[in-house]
């Protein structure tokens, strides 16, 4: 092999490393737009829980049984802590470590 052959490898390697890159950047941009889509949707049901009955409710399954919330259970964990009938919950949303 002459020097243009490893010139050109050394091209194609480095084109190829960039494009692993940038493929797991666009992945984690959009595992976090995910988990914001999740955390907004348990976020929109409380708060319509809170116009409709005036008061948060103290458990998630509330919002799952009577506002249709519905989220891939197996891929997300949410924390809704709930403080009062008139105070936001705290409502945390994580991606479940897959395997």
């Amino acid at each position: 092999m002459n020097r243009t052959d490893w010139l050109k490898i050394a091209c194609f390697a480095a084109v190829l490393a960039l494009a692993f890159v940038i493929i797991g950047r666009i992945d984690t941009t959009q595992a976090r737009e995910e988990t914001g889509m999740v955390r907004d949707a348990v976020v929109n049901a409380a708060l319509t829980c809170y116009a409709v009955e005036g008061a948060y409710p103290d458990e998630l399954e509330y919002l799952r049984k009577y506002y249709q919330l519905a989220y891939d259970e197996d891929r997300y964990f949410v924390t809704y802590d709930y403080v009062g009938a008139n105070i936001m919950p705290d409502i945390y949303v994580t991606e479940a470590e897959t395997d």
